[in-house]
């Protein structure tokens, strides 16, 4: 049956029968795909009745559904023209893994990180308001996204306004980790209470035409069913605030969920479906294991094991080196915005559950909040991923920097981490720190470093940035010289007088690389591994330059404002003259998804375009000077 879908008119065809046999149709296909390419597994079986549903009540392109997140995507653009293309999810030039306006015109607005659909899907109801249409506008927002502080300042502005437009709460007691907090206690309420309220539109419509009393009788009745709920259901935070609740309803039944949606349709106003679904649904080790299953590597079906051996990374040796740092010193401990195992937090929690915070999706919370216990003297870790900080930078500026608080501020999964394009690369962290003062930014060049620098970020006192990639260490490149850590100090790794390659973080090994590269050429090159970009070892560098008059930075960053804008300003503030530079960094621009290698040589970071470069000016150098 799924190869006769070819768009929603033709999901809206098919009897209730034909829709649950799609469905099924739809999870097989969805575990064939994310099992070659991997991706987001348990949110997408968890949503495949609701998209079915969605897609037979309403009509987009002109009806707007803005998916939160957009990882939960996929049965949407399955049902959207885009099944045969599946294949080629989240590989470079294929499908992305979130909604994206450039790929079709069903998808109206991009989305990637959480919390952001309620103010949007309010935004375009109010737009069409202005401009006099009619058309529905659809926010599908999980539980755990509810936690996000732009969630809430979205739900307050939409039900004061009385705009019309639907919020579908898709309920399934998870973000990636468990939900928490009190949100996820008061949903667990409303999801005890099935007998709940169930608007009945047709019938207050039949009682409205009663000539006289018709009005009046159903203000009383509306005033009473209200203080039945609040005996029902305390806090009705819902409808309190402005909405029209509806449900709690089973988001795997079609013809309940087409049942509810059709009414959302008639209510003038903002309204609330509460959906309940479960994350996984369809594949038993994703439903027993939906945290793991969240975000997958290709795996194999029958056992649910990830193709190829899991390599140490560094989100695992940070959370090792974590644990040892917090058996020596009882004043640290670990703040995550729900992603405690992406940020290797899993075992401390066990550790020390009295010392670690899991406070939901809300990164502004967890600097906030870190700022609090370090100006009462504890040593707050702040792992969050870096395209995640971004949330975070008025905190970071006002609450920590300004008081000069001793934050550590973890950001993992820095620079381009691939497949997850543009909403989730890390390239703009180094660029938005380093403009901030009070704050010591460092990356390392490998896992010790990592260790190191942690060691030193608890002893020096003050606000301190460690950013590390996704992934392990370089496998090519491995170092033996580790020197101590010291505040503003660069690290030589190999003296040379031809060209200075001034490099940090995972870049340091490449580095390397190109340096033995050049080797074969007669090229000797000086490679710094900078280890700070904030405060800068201006000295040590100062000195290489001067000596070979040719440098070469590199970084797994943007362009502007990072190591090589860091270096060009030295240069010109020393008033050094005749001096050749080149940055490597990712351009002006947002990074596409695709394997990080297949980026990197797009971009021209990779080792051999690097040393091609330096090869072929070099000559250029030295046949000038003869």
């Amino acid at each position: 049956m799924l190869e006769e879908i070819n768009s929603p008119e033709d999901v809206k065809k098919l009897s209730i029968e034909d829709k649950k046999i799609l469905a099924d149709e739809i999870r097989k296909y969805i575990l064939e795909i994310v099992s070659e390419n991997g991706g987001h597994l348990a949110s997408n079986l968890g949503v495949v009745e609701l998209t079915i549903a969605l897609h037979s009540v309403f009509n987009v392109p002109e009806d707007k559904i803005v998916w939160d997140v957009g990882h939960q995507s996929y049965v949407h653009k399955i049902l959207t023209g885009r099944r045969e293309q599946m294949h080629t999810l989240r590989k470079l030039n294929g499908l992305a893994g979130f909604p994206k306006t450039n790929e079709s015109e069903c998808d109206c607005f991009n989305t990637g990180h959480s919390s952001t659909s309620i103010s949007a899907a309010l935004g375009m109801a109010r737009a069409r308001d202005i401009e006099g249409k009619n058309n529905s506008v659809i926010a599908v927002i999980g539980d755990g996204a509810l936690t996000g502080g732009m969630a809430l300042e979205a739900l307050n502005d939409a039900g004061y306004s009385g705009t019309r437009m639907t919020v579908i709460l898709n309920d399934n007691e998870m973000s990636i980790s468990k939900n928490i907090g009190g949100m996820n206690m008061l949903l667990s309420k409303l999801r005890t209470k099935r007998s709940y309220t169930k608007s009945n539109v047709s019938l207050k419509n039949l009682i409205l035409k009663v000539p006289v009393v018709g009005k009046p009788f159903v203000k009383v009745v509306q005033r009473v069913k209200r203080s039945i709920k609040q005996l029902i259901i305390p806090k009705m935070f819902f409808e309190d605030i402005g909405f029209r609740y509806l449900g709690p309803v089973d988001g795997h039944n079609i013809e309940e969920l087409e049942r509810m949606l059709k009414i959302t349709k008639e209510l003038d106003g903002p309204v609330l479906l509460h959906v309940l679904t479960k994350k996984g649904k369809g594949y038993k080790i994703a439903e027993e294991n939906p945290d793991k299953y969240h975000a997958t590597a290709p795996f194999d079906i029958e056992t649910g094991e990830v193709k190829g051996k899991k390599k140490k990374d560094y989100s695992k040796v940070f959370g090792e080196k974590l644990i040892e740092l917090a058996k020596k010193n009882d004043r640290i401990v670990a703040i995550t915005a729900s992603m405690k195992d992406g940020t290797g937090l899993k075992e401390f929690q066990k550790e020390f559950p009295d010392r670690f915070f899991d406070i939901g999706i809300a990164e502004q919370h967890a600097v906030g909040l870190a700022a609090g216990m370090a100006k009462e003297g504890l040593i707050p870790f702040v792992p969050i991923y870096s395209s995640f900080y971004q949330r975070a930078y008025d905190q970071v500026i006002h609450d920590v920097a300004l008081q000069n608080l001793p934050v550590i501020m973890c950001v993992d999964r820095a620079g381009i981490v691939g497949a997850d394009g543009e909403t989730h690369q890390g390239e703009f962290d180094m660029a938005f720190f380093r403009l901030v003062p009070n704050l010591t930014i460092m990356a390392p060049k490998d896992f010790k470093e990592l260790e190191d620098m942690m060691e030193y970020a608890v002893s020096l006192k003050k606000p301190v940035v460690i950013r590390y990639p996704r992934g392990g260490e370089s496998e090519k490149i491995k170092f033996d010289k580790h020197e101590e850590i010291k505040t503003g100090k660069a690290e030589i790794l190999k003296e040379g007088k031809d060209v200075s390659i001034i490099a940090i973080g995972k870049t340091v090994a490449r580095a390397m690389e190109v340096a033995n590269m050049l080797k074969e050429d007669k090229i000797d090159a000086e490679v710094i591994n900078a280890r700070f970009l904030k405060p800068l070892d201006k000295e040590t560098i100062t000195k290489s330059i001067e000596k070979t008059k040719f440098v070469v930075t590199l970084e797994d960053g943007t362009i502007i404002n990072g190591l090589g804008t860091a270096i060009k300003e030295l240069i010109i503030d020393n008033d050094l003259e005749d001096v050749k530079v080149k940055s490597y960094a990712y351009p002006d621009k947002f990074i596409k998804h695709g394997k990080v290698e297949e980026l990197e040589e797009i971009y021209h970071q990779d080792s051999k375009s690097i040393y091609s470069y330096i090869k072929e000016n070099f000559k250029e150098e030295r046949n000038n000077n003869e």
